[in-house]
């Protein structure tokens, strides 16, 4: 027994050696999220684990700033405000034309409801297979949680599809009634279809039997979702008055705005599109181009002065008196 325990000793040394060197080999511990530092968050996997992390800077767009898109914005709004006030409201998958505003109505509903207990979690589409974790972690808190999916769509053997069918319906589980999805794509049923799809009934598909199987595969992604909001092309009036729109937020004159519209033509002529995305890039270079900057205050120098800058000190014997 005796002789045993230097060996036994030694062993645990070498065990405790062993494992200080395994320890930076292992996954990092997942931080719980900090859920009072933000109102919008995004799913980062590092080394197979997951977290949130929360996103502190959001664009300060607004509801009005989206022009030219009325019935859109009218219908999701109306299924965001249901689902704020936890009413029954639906997955949404906002489809079509680049550029016509879907990323950004997402971005002005949170700064509409984020007051009211509206979060946002944005997931990339590789990170897909972690939507179960990140609904588990998100169940049963009092917000109410949208989970983001931009520019989503999936290649013909992707099976990434499978994990978001079954958190959307498919799972024997029901899913939590403080969670919904919303994805936007530039295709209506997520997944590259085919004219060959379409020959079921006189041709033969490859080596499948029943090619048309295949398709109501991919058409039960999309249908998943409950509300399909689609964008289409601005015509010539409806891309100049969002770039008047824009030109206006960023202080043009009237009389500024109808001499921009000539170069607001020629710019979607260059781009190829008469887009919202590229009205929003022509105001910003327009009003690059034309507008002075305002004049910075001068910031004055300041000396400390027990603790308090002098700055500081000044104004308070100045409110004093």
């Amino acid at each position: 027994m005796s002789k045993s325990l230097p060996q036994l000793a030694r062993f645990l040394v070498r065990a405790e050696q062993f494992l200080d060197r395994l320890e930076p080999l292992l996954p990092p511990a997942s931080a719980a999220p900090d859920w009072a530092a933000a109102c919008a968050f995004r799913w980062r996997s590092r080394r197979g684990v997951g977290q949130l992390q929360p996103i502190l800077r959001l664009p300060d767009i607004r509801l009005a700033d989206l022009q030219d898109i009325d019935d859109q914005k009218a219908r999701i709004d109306a299924n965001t405000r249901h689902f704020v006030a936890g009413r029954p409201a639906n997955n949404v998958l906002l489809t079509g034309t680049r550029g016509s505003g879907k990323s950004s109505l997402l971005k002005a509903l949170l700064n509409e409801y984020a007051p009211q207990g509206l979060r946002v979690i944005e997931v990339e589409k590789g990170d897909l297979t972690d939507l179960p974790d990140i609904v588990d972690l998100i169940d049963g808190r009092p917000e109410r949680f949208i989970v983001f999916c931009d520019d989503l769509s999936f290649d013909s053997g992707d099976v990434r599809y499978k994990a978001l069918k079954v958190v959307l319906d498919g799972s024997l589980a029901a899913a939590p009634e403080n969670v919904v999805i919303y994805a936007t794509s530039n295709r209506r049923h997520l997944m590259p279809e085919y004219f060959a799809e379409n020959l079921e009934s006189s041709k033969r598909v490859g080596e499948e039997i029943h090619p048309g199987e295949a398709s109501e595969e991919k058409i039960s992604l999309s249908e998943r979702f409950g509300l399909w909001i689609s964008f289409y092309p601005f015509d010539q009036d409806a891309y100049l008055n969002i770039a008047a729109h824009w030109l206006k937020s960023f202080g043009c004159a009237p009389d500024e705005i109808q001499r921009a519209e000539r170069d607001a033509l020629n710019w979607a002529l260059e781009r190829g599109s008469r887009s919202g995305r590229v009205a929003w890039q022509f105001a910003r270079d327009w009003a690059g181009r034309h507008i002075d900057p305002p004049q910075r205050p001068k910031t004055p120098r300041t000396r400390t002065v027990r603790g308090v800058s002098s700055a500081t000190a000044s104004k308070r014997s100045g409110s004093a008196s």
